[in-house]
């Protein structure tokens, strides 16, 4: 092991996989439908716009240009969707290792972003007990997904 990754902030790391989650579930759900759209509107014919305005000349390539965007979006689309496997890949495993407690914990501070009383009335607990709690929870996480440093 490199003496580089001594030195990485794993618990930041952890909590911005934590963060990302939700728009890496999203992009698995949605890329399909995103890359059928995108098809849909390449192999469709444009309407002619009517207007009084005097039209410059056709441009002889547009469709090809249209094509060429449409394909380099795709593909765009298409690695996004890899890297969110990947990284579902990684990190869902972790996730599920965790409590069900910790997930309530880490879902409220990271994702809903919500006041910690809320946290407090659910668990009964005071305020520094909560952060201790969520403390414990990133920590968890943390070694779950990077292992013992």
């Amino acid at each position: 092991m490199s003496v580089i990754w001594q030195y990485l902030d794993k618990r930041s790391a952890a909590i911005n996989a934590l963060k990302d989650y939700g728009s890496m579930k999203y992009i698995l759900e949605h890329t399909d439908e995103e890359i059928a759209n995108i098809h849909d509107d390449v192999t469709s014919i444009g309407s002619p716009v009517f207007s009084d305005m005097p039209h410059n000349a056709p441009n002889p390539q547009s469709g090809e240009i249209r094509l060429t965007a449409a394909i380099d979006e795709i593909n765009v689309l298409r690695e996004r969707y890899r890297q969110a496997q990947e990284y579902m890949e990684w990190f869902q495993p972790a996730w599920d290792m965790l409590s069900e407690d910790e997930h309530y914990v880490l879902e409220q501070f990271y994702w809903h972003e919500t006041d910690v009383y809320e946290i407090c009335d659910h668990f009964g607990i005071e305020r520094s007990s909560a952060y201790n709690k969520k403390n414990r929870a990133v920590q968890h996480l943390t070694l779950l997904l990077y292992g013992k440093a």
